[in-house]
């Protein structure tokens, strides 16, 4: 099946996804600030550079995207239909990395929290807000 979008718009439109201050990273963000709780942004003396670091928690937050990180049995994630091979290949190297990452930190005594895109759409927002600050 080809693509419905030029090569030039499709590199366009691949180029505008962030991997930083994204939608869902800002509404925690905003929540947790509200909250009380401080944190750092993107700490690079880290392994995996957490989107939330509660040094006084010694805590991590990760905020991943559904599609980037393989979100099972959800319905943002579905391997696109053009280089189906490329694309499974991508996704599964995000979360081996993922799991690594998750290992150093575990072992450096840190806690870790997963947030997924979905949790944070409006209809399941509260739920997750709510059992994301029992972890904490």
């Amino acid at each position: 099946m080809a693509d419905v979008h030029s090569k030039e718009q499709r590199r366009f439109n691949m180029q505008q996804i962030k991997g930083k201050h994204t939608k869902p990273e800002m509404l925690l963000r905003k929540y947790l600030h509200a909250q009380g709780f401080r944190y750092k942004l993107h700490d690079n003396t880290l392994p995996g550079k957490p989107d939330l670091v509660l040094p006084k928690y010694k805590t991590v937050i990760f905020i991943h995207g559904c599609f980037w990180h393989g979100h099972e049995n959800c319905k943002y994630f579905t391997i696109p239909k053009t280089r189906t091979q490329w694309w499974t290949e991508k996704i599964n190297k995000n979360i081996a990395n993922d799991v690594k990452v998750m290992k150093l930190l575990k072992k450096d005594g840190w806690k870790m929290i997963t947030t997924w895109e979905c949790g944070l759409k409006p209809a399941k927002f509260d739920k997750t807000l709510s059992s994301l600050l029992k972890k904490l």
